[in-house]
């Protein structure tokens, strides 16, 4: 499915994977910002593949951040880091924090996780056309009447 998206299009991918990709990337540092929590399990290994073979990196994992902003899931017994937002590496440049939103108001287990992406419209260029256009701010009545122009 993710090879069926052409590059033009943005690419986020986010949710709840089941893995720990872990606090240090290891040898994923093309994908793994440094900025984990935990210790890496299998699952994270294969979450770590596949953002390798379609160069997506792991957006959370790209800012530093406390502990109560990188846990994901928190229960009595545990607190991890299994959610995720994936993106394609040649968009790095539009996503500027990914942080979990600690709050005790949300009915799940799971913490809220947001991204905040800064995405310009390109502005559209004038059409050119043959015609060059005239200024006529700047013309005098005297100039006015030398070209003949009628006020």
């Amino acid at each position: 499915m993710v090879c069926g998206i052409p590059h033009t299009e943005k690419l986020f991918i986010g949710g709840n994977f089941n893995g720990h990709i872990g606090a240090t990337p290891g040898r994923y540092d093309d994908v793994h910002g440094g900025f984990g929590f935990g210790d890496r399990n299998e699952g994270g290994t294969s979450l770590l593949d596949f953002a390798r073979a379609f160069d997506i990196v792991i957006a959370n994992s790209s800012f530093p951040k406390k502990r109560e902003h990188l846990v994901t899931f928190r229960s009595s017994v545990t607190e991890t880091q299994i959610d995720y937002v994936l993106c394609r590496k040649s968009d790095r440049g539009l996503y500027m924090d990914c942080k979990v939103i600690p709050s005790e108001n949300l009915s799940t287990l799971h913490r809220l996780l947001v991204m905040d992406l800064e995405i310009t419209r390109k502005r559209r260029k004038r059409a050119m056309y043959s015609q060059h256009r005239i200024k006529w701010g700047a013309l005098t009545e005297a100039k006015a009447q030398e070209l003949g122009v009628s006020w």
